[in-house]
């Protein structure tokens, strides 16, 4: 597997990236955010990737963090999602904003991604509603997680911890990030 690479962006055509590593030259696909990303041609860059292996191509996808590269590959685990499917619904929807359709049965949300009908969409959230929760107990035990574990202690939902905790300061003080997130809570009724 090549899981990441890092070079000289030699191009940007579309929704590919060409970057020379060592003199030889990988068509990446991405996401038009990763691509804006990466910067001009002749800037160093390093992105995430995803080898995926048919009977007729090797094609890389690459993604500007491990996260959504990870979150690509649970995508690719939903029947009836392929990888240029999940690149584009990684296209349309950032992390946070994929985990709160799937967790609110948003099945008209995911409808807006290229590729994606009502079928789909509702298989999409069937097959990824046990993946995201177990991605989001994970998250529970890094750095941040005690906070979504306090929010979560006092009673509030995945997805209004997920909004409360948009934007936080993973610096600030455990008790400063609760506060903040409580009061964007209060801001929002």
């Amino acid at each position: 597997m090549i899981g990441r690479l890092s070079g000289r962006v030699a191009g940007i055509e579309g929704d590919r990236l060409i970057l020379d590593v060592a003199g030889v030259g990988y068509e990446i696909h991405v996401t038009p955010k990763t691509a804006a990303g990466v910067g001009q041609p002749g800037d160093e860059a390093t992105v995430a990737t995803h080898l995926h292996v048919r009977d007729d191509a090797m094609v890389l996808f690459g993604f500007a963090t491990s996260a959504e590269r990870d979150l690509f590959r649970i995508l690719l685990g939903a029947q009836g999602v392929g990888p240029r499917v999940a690149l584009g619904i990684l296209a349309v929807f950032s992390a946070d904003a994929l985990r709160r359709a799937v967790a609110t049965d948003d099945v008209d949300a995911l409808t807006q991604a290229p590729g994606i009908g009502k079928r789909t969409a509702q298989r999409i959230v069937l097959d990824l509603k046990p993946r995201l929760a177990d991605m989001e107990a994970d998250l529970v035990t890094s750095s941040g997680g005690q906070v979504r574990q306090a929010l979560e202690n006092l009673g509030l939902s995945a997805s209004e911890i997920t909004e409360a905790t948009a934007g936080l300061d993973p610096e600030a003080p455990m008790g400063e990030q609760i506060r903040s997130a409580l009061q964007r809570l209060g801001r929002r009724e």
